[in-house]
């Protein structure tokens, strides 16, 4: 049996092989790289709904408002990640989005302790 670190490296290698020497071997492996960010963005969107349904009446109970917050701190946070190679390029976009992220977290906290404050 070959021991487990050994084979994760031989794994590694083969792979640097590919993209070393196959021809067009940095466009494939940018093609596996993509394929590999659909599929994780996949599971987490399938994440997202497992947890939605198991805790629909918890959301729900939060009202309206505190609902409202979840969602847009869900949204903004999202929306931070997907722009923050643009936004961390400059010097107010890197300032936009830490406030961006800090609302967004300041909102999850909200609806945290509102949840916490009807859980117990």
């Amino acid at each position: 049996m070959i021991p487990r670190g050994v084979r994760n490296v031989a794994i590694i290698a083969a792979i640097a092989a590919v993209v070393a020497f196959v021809p067009h071997g940095s466009s494939s492996a940018g093609f596996v790289g993509t394929l590999l960010t659909i599929v994780l963005n996949v599971l987490f969107a399938l994440f997202a709904v497992q947890l939605y349904q198991r805790f629909r009446t918890d959301i729900y109970g939060l009202g309206d408002r505190h609902r409202l917050i979840l969602y847009a701190s869900i949204g903004a946070f999202v929306l931070a990640m997907a722009g923050r190679d643009r936004l961390a390029g400059s010097g107010p976009g890197t300032l936009l989005l830490i406030v961006m992220i800090a609302g967004a977290l300041g909102g999850l906290f909200a609806c945290f302790t509102r949840w916490r404050a009807y859980r117990l």
